[in-house]
């Protein structure tokens, strides 16, 4: 599902938190500092925006405050973006991949990481790169997912400015569109300072953010 009915004047805004062992190596070994980007959730918070959140198992475990934080709030969503995003497909951005007799576990395993932090959690499923085939749709058949991509794709990951982040939300965002962003700060470090244009962005042409699953409720 790329985004919901072209009706009406609600869209999503979709944060998506991935963490690889490899980030995971770089927060140790301190050559990053962060991958939770605080200014997003703070202005979120600050201005009453409704916001999804696809979390990795491994995100949630190395923020577990942070994940509360999310859990928390009564605007926000929480959804699953794998246990450590690794990819379900062949060649899907030079992202390691899942065994093929794994993919299911991998993704109820993010659920059952999730589920203890209570909050508006719902069966939405992003895969890592977008990047599925029919084997790994049919992998998570059993779960009772809904696999949500997104029509708006802000290309907010190792941008170097945020000029470019806004064009690329506001040229495209319609009515039910399902907008990509990332909360991993240090792989993408402009998407805090691209949100507020965001925000002003769409008030200006009469959009308003929601949750997830109030924009897909009519599909």
């Amino acid at each position: 599902m790329d985004h919901g009915p072209r009706v009406g004047d609600r869209v999503a805004l979709t944060f998506d938190a991935d963490m690889t062992d490899g980030m995971l190596n770089n927060l140790r070994t301190g050559r990053v500092k962060s991958y939770a980007n605080l200014r997003i959730l703070d202005r979120l918070e600050r201005e009453q925006v409704p916001a999804t959140f696809f979390l990795t198992g491994k995100w949630v475990q190395r923020y577990p405050d942070l994940t509360r934080r999310i859990a928390g709030n009564p605007r926000f969503e929480l959804a699953n973006h794998t246990y450590g995003h690794l990819a379900f497909t062949g060649d899907c951005y030079d992202l390691p991949r899942v065994a093929a007799g794994g993919m299911t576990e991998d993704v109820a395993r993010t659920f059952r990481v999730i589920e203890p932090y209570g909050g508006r959690q719902t069966r939405y499923f992003r895969f890592p790169g977008l990047c599925h085939d029919e084997a790994a749709l049919d992998a998570l058949a059993p779960l009772g997912v809904t696999v949500v991509d997104g029509d708006v794709v802000s290309g907010d990951p190792f941008a170097t400015a945020w000029k470019p982040i806004v064009r690329a939300v506001l040229e495209h965002v319609r009515p039910g569109s399902v907008v990509i962003m990332h909360v991993t700060e240090a792989n993408a470090a402009m998407t805090d300072e691209a949100l507020p244009y965001i925000l002003a962005g769409l008030r200006e042409r009469g959009l308003v953010p929601a949750p997830l699953s109030e924009v897909l409720a009519a599909a």
